[in-house]
């Protein structure tokens, strides 16, 4: 049986948050790559840059799911999806 250090555990645990947030950041990536393909579609049809109620959803989904953190990071979120309104 092994048993490991308070620090092997800590430099462990570190590892692997740094491993989440690299995916995380691909993640966020990705998902403003997936906005621009919305958002330029929308303004080629004639739409708005902007749809609130679409966003509203998203920020109660987060909210949801986080509690009021949840909301700070949605906004977040957006506006590195579609820039600051």
């Amino acid at each position: 049986m092994t048993t490991s250090t308070p620090e092997q555990t800590i430099a462990d645990a570190r590892e692997r948050i740094d491993v989440l947030d690299d995916r995380i950041i691909g993640l966020i990536q990705e998902r403003v790559a997936v906005s621009a393909v919305v958002q330029e579609t929308r303004i080629a049809s004639g739409g708005r840059r902007v749809h609130l109620s679409r966003e509203n959803e998203i920020l109660g989904r987060y909210r949801d799911a986080l509690g009021r953190p949840g909301t700070s990071l949605a906004m977040t979120l957006l506006e590195l999806s579609r820039g600051r309104i």
